[in-house]
């Protein structure tokens, strides 16, 4: 009689805690509807149904421990989807995996305890789990192995970087110098600072040619070297995309915000927006009096002048200098940008600089937009990119602009890889 009580008990918390894992994932799915994408409603749709499957057959079978599982991946979804600075929006899948730990082990050690068994386990639940499993994992698959194995001409492309662009150096390839250059702490103090950037020149550069200029920007807790040292797939795609005439041959040059110690205590924000000064006071100049571009003189006039030959991209607070240092801050010297997992420029500050009379004339040739549906700066990305182009007549998605969300991608390289393959056929 007692260990039927305590069965019941145990059951009746049980479905308790199922429920609530529902009501849990019903509100973070509903939120991911509200970002309108499709492909992210489908991926929180296929989470949940994996979470709450698996809470069904620890509620039916009266095994709590199977909700670890389910606290597991509460956690690592956690890992991919929040950000303590600046992203909560997936706080939902944390609780889950919260109460799910918590009724696992409390639930577990109860039965332990008070010897109560288990029931039967429910092989339905498990059943379709596995089949939810196969079926993502072979979309996965087919897409990956289709776009890895392409061989026409580069295109769009949303799961995988064609192989012939990553696949072992090659003779023709172009070489990367380090540069050198005196600028300021434009945040702080001004005092005289000596900054590093790295520049990449095509196979055959010649003093005499003039090139296209890409500058490109780290994210937090990386340096001027990420984009072609740390992560040299991307130089071979580079190299291999020039050599089979996909792209013209350009520069590029990877610069970093961060200036010694400064914003370390308070906000690393100021740098995002002071970088300006340093771009086009600095940085530019000793790079365009150096290297062969398209501005005739390394000053103001020849840089406005060049404008349509030049570009600017950055991932996540990379992404985040871009939007507050270049395009909101130096139009009037580029004209195409890359914006890779971030936008958190405020509407007072596009109508205060892009926006400005002096600004809104000048064109915008394209401005290329990324983030993953595992990404945890999706929220904000996709809404911002909106924002900016309801506010920006001069933007027309599918023409000069346009938005990718990449299946399967969170806050990495491997999106990042993808995101620059895809902006080097839109920028020049």
């Amino acid at each position: 009689m007692k260990d039927r009580k305590e069965k019941r008990m145990i059951d009746r918390i049980g479905l308790g805690v199922f429920l609530a894992l529902c009501l849990l994932g019903a509100v973070q799915t509903g939120l991911y509807f509200t970002l309108g994408l499709a492909n992210m409603a489908l991926t929180a749709l296929v989470l949940q149904a994996l979470i709450l499957l698996l809470s069904w057959a620890a509620w039916r079978g009266r095994m709590p421990f199977l909700l670890l599982g389910v606290a597991a991946c509460g956690f690592v979804l956690n890992s991919f989807l929040n950000y303590g600075e600046t992203t909560h929006f997936a706080s939902f899948i944390l609780w889950q995996g919260i109460l799910a730990a918590v009724w696992a082990v409390l639930g577990t050690g109860w039965m332990i305890w008070k010897k109560v068994r288990t029931g039967r386990l429910t092989w339905i639940p498990l059943a379709l789990m596995l089949l939810i499993v196969l079926s993502v994992g072979c979309v996965w698959k087919l897409n990956v192995d289709a776009d890895r194995a392409w061989e026409g001409h580069a295109k769009r492309a949303v799961w995988a970087v064609p192989a012939k662009y990553d696949t072992g150096e090659i003779a023709e390839a172009g070489t990367l110098e380090e540069l050198l250059y005196e600028t300021k702490a434009y945040a702080t103090d001004s005092r005289p600072v000596t900054k590093r950037a790295l520049v990449y020149l095509p196979y055959g550069y010649d003093e005499n040619e003039q090139y296209n200029i890409l500058y490109l920007m780290h994210g937090t807790g990386d340096d001027e070297n990420y984009w072609l040292q740390t992560h040299p797939v991307n130089k071979i795609m580079l190299d291999r995309m020039i050599a089979q005439g996909e792209i013209e041959p350009l520069i590029v040059v990877t610069p970093t915000f961060y200036v010694e110690d400064d914003g370390k205590d308070s906000s690393l924000d100021i740098l995002t927006f002071s970088f300006r000064e340093e771009l086009r006071n600095d940085l530019m100049p000793a790079v365009e009096s150096k290297y062969a571009t398209f501005a005739e003189t390394a000053d103001d006039a020849g840089f406005a002048a060049s404008r349509e030959h030049r570009a600017f991209a950055g991932l996540s607070r990379g992404a985040v200098t871009t939007a507050n240092s270049v395009l909101c801050g130096s139009l009037d010297y580029f004209s195409r940008f890359g914006l890779f997992s971030s936008f958190r420029t405020t509407e007072e500050h596009i109508r205060e600089t892009m926006q400005s009379e002096s600004q809104r004339e000048l064109s915008i040739d394209y401005l290329y937009a990324s983030t993953g549906n595992f990404d945890f700066a999706t929220p904000y990305m996709v809404p911002g990119y909106r924002m900016l182009c309801e506010l920006e007549p001069r933007l027309i998605e599918g023409v000069n602009t346009s938005l990718d969300v990449f299946p399967m991608r969170y806050h990495s390289i491997g999106h990042w890889h993808l995101s620059l393959y895809n902006l080097l056929q839109k920028i020049f």
